[in-house]
């Protein structure tokens, strides 16, 4: 199969879906038969459906053959979803990377999963993730290790890290995954993919945290379009998840410049050792945006380290009783990361995560709330440093940067824009470091402004494409490394 047809983009399949120039079944063929031959390096998925999404493919084609009507918007179109609770399809399992639940079949379909099958994409695979979503690596007792497309000896980020290797190895057409301090954009970045958290309230969630705004559900795409495209299918007000905003947003296709445009950045948001190859290639996106006719402005952000703390002191308060639980219920099938996750947050008080909320509130009326009176948009990397080894624990200080030595979490950029859930935030690939892995910026917009991130990713991509040419791809080949280590 060429690498043409396996890293062919949703919107042109569609298109040449509905000329009858590409059956859905040829498309998602392809896609199998590469998954055969790729996934035993990468192991990225988690379940697969491959007899099951045949059929539907077959359906699919022979409704792309009547002359009457018209097809969904996903029609045919093949989609991974992460397998985690959040993500959940009646009858699969979701398991949340967890060997206790490998048996555990849901009851009820995410609203957001069950209006991209309605449009009519079709599942064929489920992908992996840390144990109980809590790692910036992505491997788990339940499905061992996952590891990245352009170097199979790091990692593909976490904790929707699966889906986000399949799509840069071109095992998929489009993904989803989920975000409650970075996991959607964290494993974006890595592996040189886009990856959009939407602002709180935007798309539907499952009922057990529809309620927490640090947690989103988005698309992971290889392109703006593709994004928007999915992002159009989730988007919209729920009668089962009472959090969503009205009225729905229907993104159109960006306009072509910049014009008018200001964005702030930041090179390292004040308190991230960011590598000298990130600012590079951060410098140069700012270069590219500013030539698409935007104005540049870096400011200082000497307030963001207050939200990146606040921000793990909430989630630790919140969902540290996780960690417990599984110490105590399941001692031998547990993860050795999850007594270090439970220690971390059992150090937080009630108090603390009060704190927490009220640091944030004072950050966004003092700070980052006037930056936005002035500034269309905010740009800053995603992460500060890519290179991390596939089985990566989070205590191990052992990721050089500068001369001095660093953890996984230490390069971690995403975590205060949970807190600001409101605004929509965009991981979108800036470039390569020295070592040739992806590098990536997160566009960050005013609260619900979804077209203004989507508007500034859409010209970055235009200036300094990625994944549209095999040499702008993962060079995969046969390897020593086995996928079960």
């Amino acid at each position: 199969m060429s690498d043409d047809l396996a890293y062919l983009p949703a919107i042109e399949a569609a298109r040449l879906f509905r000329e009858r120039e590409l059956s859905p079944v040829e498309l998602l063929r392809a896609l199998i038969e590469r998954s055969e031959r790729i996934e035993p390096l990468l192991n990225a998925f988690a379940a697969t459906y491959f007899d099951e999404a045949l059929e539907q493919a077959r359906r699919a084609e022979a409704r792309f053959m009547t002359t009457d009507g018209q097809p969904r918007a996903l029609e045919g179109l093949p989609l991974v979803v992460k397998s985690d609770l959040d993500s959940a399809i009646r009858g699969k399992v979701s398991s949340d990377g967890a060997l206790w639940l490998k048996d555990a079949v849901q009851r009820h379909t995410s609203p957001s999963i069950e209006r991209l099958l309605d449009a009519g994409a079709i599942v064929h695979a489920q992908t992996t993730m840390p144990e109980l979503g809590w790692s910036w690596t992505c491997h788990s007792r339940l499905h061992g290790t996952t590891r990245n497309p352009w170097n199979p000896a790091l990692t593909c980020g976490g904790s929707s890290g699966g889906s986000a290797a399949s799509l840069a190895a071109g095992l998929s057409t489009l993904a989803t995954g989920t975000d409650c301090l970075g996991s959607l954009r964290h494993p974006s970045a890595m592996c040189g993919i886009l990856g959009y958290k939407p602002p709180y309230g935007r798309n539907p969630q499952h009922s057990t945290v529809q309620l927490d705004f640090f947690t989103h559900i988005g698309p992971m795409a290889r392109s703006v379009a593709d994004c928007i495209l999915v992002q159009n299918v989730m988007a919209g007000p729920h009668p089962l998840d009472h959090t969503t905003v009205t009225p729905k947003v229907t993104l159109a296709s960006p306009v072509a410049d910049l014009e008018g445009i200001d964005i702030a950045y930041s090179l390292d948001l004040g308190c991230f050792p960011v590598t000298d190859d990130v600012r590079r290639e951060t410098l140069a996106s700012l270069d590219a945006l500013q030539a698409a006719g935007a104005t540049t402005t870096e400011v200082a952000v000497d307030w963001a380290q207050e939200v990146v703390d606040a921000s793990s002191d909430y989630l630790d308060r919140l969902y540290g009783d996780e960690f417990v639980d599984a110490i105590r219920d399941h001692p031998g099938e547990i993860c050795e990361s999850t007594p270090y996750y439970a220690q971390e947050a059992s150090r937080v008080t009630a108090e603390q995560f009060h704190v927490a909320l009220e640091t944030a509130g004072a950050v966004w009326r003092d700070h980052f709330g006037p930056l936005f009176q002035r500034f269309d948009a905010f740009l800053c990397p995603t992460l500060a440093f890519h290179h991390v080894p596939a089985d990566n624990l989070p205590w191990q200080r052992n990721i050089p940067v500068g001369g001095a030595l660093y953890t996984d979490h230490d390069g971690v950029m995403t975590g205060l824009f949970n807190m600001f859930s409101r605004c929509p935030v965009l991981a979108t690939p800036s470039g390569f470091t020295d070592g040739g892995l992806p590098t990536s910026v997160q566009i960050a917009a005013r609260p619900y402004d979804d077209a203004a991130a989507f508007r500034v990713a859409a010209a970055l991509e235009r200036a300094r494409p990625w994944l549209d040419a095999p040499e702008r791809r993962p060079k995969l080949a046969p390897t020593t490394v086995s996928a079960r280590a």
